[in-house]
């Protein structure tokens, strides 16, 4: 990572991370329960073949990766205690530990590394994340070289927690389609903790594994996170002390709750990799939005100011286009598409959509990410919104998070407010969504806006194996200024995460992945 990089993370942590008091660095002490509140409800808990932060959560401490990030986003040895990136940038040698075994007593060699690397590539839905690995061949027991048909920038990231866990081909290999394989729920792992007990819907039980290839780690004997319907009810069980940690504060009136609790840190910035957007998305294949002037209108016509600072309590930034504003390849000079009603009404008129006897010019439906108090109110907002340009907004519930998945996955919507993450680099988190390759119908945060641009695939894919992050930068850029302004989503505001921890808790997580990294380190007060 470069310099600039560097201050940049350093900047963003001095008003969360680092502001924690020094005491709270001390060692934590061995043992203990750590309790940790959630609203997210995973189907699974098989990170190499599911996304989302539901799955990646509690994987984290099932599964080892290869490598971690520190907190200066340099990678660092993990599971493999070596890794060496070759000249030519076409290959990465990880060396495993030796003494690192299976949940099941069962050692970890490098057939795991090469099943694994290639079950993530073959079934994860970021396939643009291991897109160019053509091979890993194997030298020894413990040592597998992952082989690339072209350089790629975001290879070492991509092996961090999370997003690469090494699964036991002795368990997962037996022909079985990985992403309905039966183990997904009760899976053998190589992490710090094993699991108890996966209860969807109420709580993912683990307990500290003895033979952890870390001297000394992890220092809990157990981690239970509980789920809890609707964010009200994990901030009131928070409140109480039934959870320790609070995994995310979004809502400013929750925030302000939680600061008043006796002892507890509230952290802003804890996760500086994910990059969370929340956008408008359209289904540029709806013959009501293939007119990129009617997309248009709609973004001009959301005073996302109002959105912003007045509804959603000041506590989010806003969002101009497809890289988070703290990743390096951010660009600033694009479209800001901000409240113009005069020009959302002259755009709609250019297409030819003329007023009717109410005033009305169009029908459109609106669905939103289930369960999510600001994207709610987003999406109560935009009807009114909307309809001063003659738009009709029928808003749509989805009962649970499956069924808007499945309506939008498999493109059954016509408009939708979504939550879709940069993940680090763009390779991994952004790529996803615009590229025309991954138009991928069923799969979820792929590219289900069906936006397809010939010169934005060729600058990404340059981008893509680019290793100069100037040159990088300047493909990024031009980049973003064509996706916005073919305006395939109207982007909204990007997400301010803030975790809630009691006193308790010691030596909290403070790399860039935030609680999705392995909590080797943390501990709680007896």
């Amino acid at each position: 990572m470069n310099a600039f990089d560097r201050r940049r993370f350093l900047q963003a942590s001095s008003a969360g991370l680092m502001s924690w008091p020094l005491a709270t660095w001390a060692q934590a002490a061995r043992g203990g329960v750590l309790v940790i509140g959630t609203t997210q409800r995973p189907r699974h808990l098989n990170s190499a073949v599911q996304s989302g932060i539901a799955t990646m959560f509690p994987a984290a401490q099932l599964f080892a990766s290869p490598l971690r990030m520190g907190a200066d986003w340099k990678p660092q040895p993990y599971l493999a205690e070596r890794f060496e990136l070759s000249a030519d940038n076409r290959s990465v040698a990880l060396t495993l530990r030796k003494d690192a075994v299976f949940h099941d007593g069962r050692p970890i060699t490098s057939e795991d590394i090469k099943f694994s690397i290639e079950t993530i590539r073959d079934h994860h839905p970021f396939k643009s994340m291991y897109a160019p690995v053509n091979a890993v061949t194997i030298d020894g027991p413990q040592r597998a070289v992952v082989r690339l048909s072209e350089p790629h920038p975001a290879l070492l990231l991509a092996m961090s927690t999370s997003l690469t866990p090494i699964i036991p081909k002795h368990i997962f290999g037996d022909g079985t389609d990985p992403k309905v394989h039966p183990r997904n729920a009760n899976p053998v792992g190589s992490g710090p903790f094993k699991l108890v007990e996966f209860k969807p819907g109420e709580h993912t039980i683990m307990e500290r594994f003895d033979k952890f290839f870390l001297k000394d780690a992890p220092r809990l004997d157990r981690i239970i996170f509980k789920e809890y319907k609707d964010p009200s009810s994990l901030l009131l069980a928070f409140e109480r002390g039934e959870v320790d940690i609070h995994q995310g504060l979004l809502d400013p009136r929750e925030i302000e709750r939680a600061k008043k609790i006796p002892g507890a840190t509230i952290v802003s910035g804890a996760a500086p990799a994910v990059g969370p957007l929340v956008w408008l998305a359209f289904n540029t294949k709806n013959p009501k939005l293939a007119d990129v002037r009617v997309r248009q209108a709609i973004a001009y016509a959301i005073d996302k100011k109002t959105l912003i600072d007045s509804l959603l309590g000041g506590v989010h930034k806003r969002s101009t286009g497809p890289l988070a504003n703290g990743s390096p390849f951010h660009a600033a000079d694009v479209e800001r598409y901000d409240f113009n009603l005069a020009k959302a009404n002259q755009l709609l008129d250019a297409a030819g959509l003329k007023p009717g006897a109410n005033g009305m010019r169009l029908a459109l439906e609106l669905d939103g990410l289930p369960s999510v108090p600001d994207i709610k109110t987003a999406q109560e907002y935009l009807k009114p919104s909307l309809a001063k340009i003659g738009i009709d907004v029928t808003l749509r519930v989805a009962p649970d998070f499956p069924t808007w998945a499945r309506r939008v996955a498999s493109l059954q919507f016509e408009m939708t407010l979504d939550s879709v993450w940069n993940w680090g680099d763009p390779v991994i988190g952004v790529h996803r969504t615009w590229l025309s390759s991954n138009i991928r119908p069923g799969v979820i945060w792929s590219n289900t806006q069906s936006y397809s641009n010939p010169k934005v695939d060729a600058l990404l894919a340059d981008a893509g194996r680019e290793m100069n992050v100037a040159r990088r930068k300047t493909l990024y850029q031009e980049a973003q200024k064509l996706i916005v302004a073919d305006c395939p989503v109207a982007f909204l505001y990007e997400w301010s995460f803030h975790e809630g921890y009691l006193a308790k808790v010691q030596q909290p997580p403070r790399g860039i992945w935030g609680l999705s990294d392995a909590l080797v380190d943390i501990g709680v007060k007896s």
